[in-house]
């Protein structure tokens, strides 16, 4: 499962969802689905997931939300489908503010702040 979110099959994955698989299931270092799919710039799969209930505030052992995830690799769609399920992006050790500043991404660190999304 952890495969198909990194890959984004997303038709597959939602059908395993809407089957019975946690759609918060998480692997051994504390990754979801849905910050697997985010790191991996797979905004459909992240939409899937999060129409699916995905908890977009669960924290990896790393102290990183999706959101966090999405900002590191500068996918706007996923970013802003986050922000609109309400995720925090100031949540997380590693949050996607944090990251944002760290790596000098000033799109995402406009993005992230409230109003800039239309």
């Amino acid at each position: 499962m952890f495969d198909l979110a990194r890959e984004g099959v997303t038709e597959q994955l939602a059908a395993y969802v809407d089957a019975g698989l946690p759609v918060d299931l998480t692997n051994d270092k504390g990754d979801t689905l849905l910050i697997l799919a985010a790191y991996h710039g797979h905004p459909a799969t992240v939409a899937a997931l999060l129409a699916r209930g995905a908890d977009h505030a669960r924290v990896n052992d790393r102290g990183q939300t999706a959101l966090a995830a999405a900002t590191f690799r500068r996918c706007v769609k996923s970013v802003t489908a986050l922000l609109d399920a309400g995720a925090d992006p100031a949540q997380g050790s590693q949050s996607a503010l944090a990251t944002a500043t760290f790596f000098e991404l000033a799109d995402m660190l406009e993005l992230l702040q409230p109003g800039q999304r239309s």
